[in-house]
């Protein structure tokens, strides 16, 4: 829920009076060029204060329409892309892949927050925090997004020590193909053209549901059921609780 200024003041008024919370309110601002509304100027200096008291959440627990913070290092990034909204206005757009140790999710950059991965503020390996972000469940998983409310900061002075192990990058998988479903082709919010098809591989603990995306949906058409395959780079997403496994564009196919 969207908190004003006047709201946000209550966490820090044994710290600084109502005056020189406004004053730096307004400085804040000018030196974002009035890009923020004073409300989210305010969410910021709140959190800078360590006062924030919106709830801070775990990759593992973000559930479809939590609004939180979320710490975590960037270790995958898509290609931006540029596109035309439906009112004629141009947008620019681009998906990231954020973990925490718990688990990995989507972190999506739109419009001027595309500019911070073109000028290498944000590459793979950032630490980065998510404040007052939205969670909604993207076409392979769960995403975050920041919307007007929220705010991103690169390199955070309270980033906390994140778990050594990135499961999400590291998962492979080797069994036996035996099935893969029918390609399903779909339309991103961006209104780029994307492609997924499922598909199952048994190994020693069983069978497992794969999603394979994109151009490893055409990589996959290569092989046949009954084949030895193993699948490395895996990508896990955790959706209402429940893991999911998803190949994209990093994940390594192979014959055995």
């Amino acid at each position: 829920m969207h908190k004003t200024k006047v709201q946000l003041y209550e966490n820090v008024k044994d710290l600084k009076t109502k005056k020189e919370f406004e004053l730096e309110i307004k400085s804040m601002q000018k030196e974002c060029d009035d890009l923020f509304d004073e409300d989210t100027i305010a969410l910021l200096l709140v959190d800078e204060m360590g006062r924030n008291k919106q709830s801070t959440s775990k990759i593992s627990d973000l559930e479809h329409g939590m609004e939180c913070t979320v710490f975590g290092k960037i270790i995958n990034i898509g290609e931006s892309k540029n596109f035309k909204r439906k009112n004629g206005s141009s947008g620019k757009v681009v998906n990231l892949e954020l973990t925490d140790g718990t688990g990995s999710c989507g972190l999506v950059l739109w419009d001027k927050d595309v500019e911070l991965v073109k000028n290498n503020k944000i590459k793979e390996g950032t630490d980065v925090k998510v404040v007052n972000g939205y969670i909604k469940n993207g076409f392979t998983g769960l995403e975050v997004n920041i919307g007007r409310w929220g705010m991103l900061e690169i390199d955070p002075k309270d980033m906390p020590d994140l778990k050594d192990n990135l499961p999400s990058t590291r998962n492979e998988i080797e069994g036996t193909l035996i099935k893969v479903e029918h390609t399903r082709a779909f339309f991103r919010d961006d209104g780029s053209f994307g492609f997924v098809a499922n598909i199952k591989i048994k190994d020693n603990d069983g069978t497992k549901q794969l999603a394979v995306w994109d151009d490893k949906v055409k990589e996959i058409q290569g092989f046949e059921q009954g084949d030895s395959i193993s699948i490395s780079n895996i990508n896990i997403r955790r959706r209402n609780g429940k893991e999911e496994l998803h190949v994209n564009g990093k994940g390594i196919i192979k014959k055995l």
